[in-house]
């Protein structure tokens, strides 16, 4: 009896293959292995010009500023971008972080191939949690940086001191300062000649002027700024305050870089395109915090006497003049994360003279759409194909 039911059992079980397999090759039949392979090209392609094609025709269209010198210096070519805010281990999804790092590596090294920089400076921020990691999460920090920011052995890349690297002047503690300026081979100020253009990097934290352990030596350190700035100047390398200097660039009016901007009230003056978006544009700005205090605007720029300033720190674009002759630019970030139409600066600098233009790089939005878009053509274009290809198909059967 047992025998009889397994042999039913098993009579039944072939039956049921046989049909599944009958099925199954009516359904291969019904595959246009062709049309497959057309559908992972497009997909494929629409993937391609979003996450790369895209960069190269936006960024095309940036072109250098052609200024005209009476020096016989030659001009130097600078990239600038600020507000990176690579996402450190506690902030933000993998997703996040992954996309945010791909649009910025994509960014800035078709740039680097586009454009070709002969020096990229980075306003500060380079980290989201720089000032919250211990050593080595930061180490990790630092590769992924220079994995994102890596340029060609010609090109000089500069690294301004952010809040966010190190935190705030009350939360900066020594060991942050160092292991920062260690990795990045920079300090609280740092004046850099390049084809004698002065340009002079400052970390803002450091000028809240009350004598603590990072402001007393940047405040020092300005101080000989300018005064080797006053001897290249005067051209009087002999005079007695000018002898304990072995050698002074030739001078040029400096370029001031830093992170937080210069005081002003708000951003309630700002036209740039990327300016702040009207919600918060004419939120007043608080000093320390949302910009340098008016003492120490005032103490930068009559030490100096810059002919430009760069800054970031806002996430949004700006042009201020301060003293009615002194521009400031205010970068926005450089991360989808923090901005859909985020841009940098190409600027050309000639001891006697400078030009600057913005360059935009691709929106967000944009890219979504673009997806969204190319999509629904591909979406539409399988759909009409399967039809044809079925209605064919059952007609040869019939």
């Amino acid at each position: 009896m047992q025998n009889k039911k397994e042999k039913k059992s098993e009579k039944l079980l072939n039956v049921l293959d046989g049909m599944t397999r009958v099925k199954g090759m009516r359904l291969m039949r019904y595959i246009n292995w062709g049309h497959l392979g057309k559908t992972s090209l497009l997909v494929g392609f629409l993937f391609f010009f979003c996450e790369v094609l895209i960069y190269y025709i936006v960024l095309l269209q940036c072109t250098w500023p052609q200024i005209e010198t009476n020096t016989k210096h030659s001009s130097v070519k600078v990239m600038m971008l600020a507000d990176v805010h690579l996402l450190g281990p506690r902030f933000g999804h993998w997703f996040d972080k992954l996309r945010r790092e791909w649009q910025m590596y994509r960014t800035f090294q078709t740039a680097m191939t586009l454009h070709n920089p002969q020096v990229v400076f980075i306003l500060g921020d380079i980290f989201d949690e720089g000032h919250q990691c211990n050593e080595i999460e930061f180490n990790n920090y630092v590769k992924r940086f220079h994995s994102v920011f890596s340029v060609p052995e010609n090109t000089k890349l500069y690294v301004v001191i952010g809040n966010h690297d190190i935190g705030f002047h009350y939360g900066i503690s020594p060991r942050l300062k160092e292991r920062f300026e260690r990795s990045f081979n920079t300090s609280s100020v740092e004046m850099v000649t390049i084809n004698n253009n002065i340009f002079i990097l400052v970390n803002s934290m450091a000028l809240h002027g009350d004598n603590c352990f990072l402001c007393k030596p940047a405040e020092d350190k300005l101080k000989e700024v300018s005064e080797i700035l006053k001897c290249a100047k005067s051209g009087s390398a002999t005079s007695n305050g000018c002898k304990k200097y072995k050698s002074l660039p030739l001078y040029s009016p400096p370029i001031f870089l830093q992170h937080f901007p210069l005081y002003r009230p708000s951003d309630s003056h700002c036209k740039e395109p990327d300016s702040a978006p009207p919600r918060i544009i004419n939120e007043p700005f608080r000093e320390f915090w949302d910009c340098l205090a008016r003492g120490s605007t005032n103490k930068v720029l009559d030490y100096l006497e810059p002919r430009a300033v760069f800054s970031g720190h806002t996430h949004h674009g700006c042009f201020t003049i301060h003293r009615n002759r002194i521009p400031e630019w205010t970068l926005p970030s450089f991360s989808w994360r923090n901005k859909n139409d985020p841009s940098f600066v190409l600027a050309a600098f000639a001891p006697d003279t400078f030009l600057v233009s913005k360059c935009y790089m691709p929106k967000e939005s944009t890219v979504i759409h673009l997806y969204m878009i190319g999509a629904f053509l591909i979406l539409m274009w399988m759909y009409f194909t399967r039809f044809r290809y079925l209605k064919g198909t059952l007609y040869k059967e019939k």
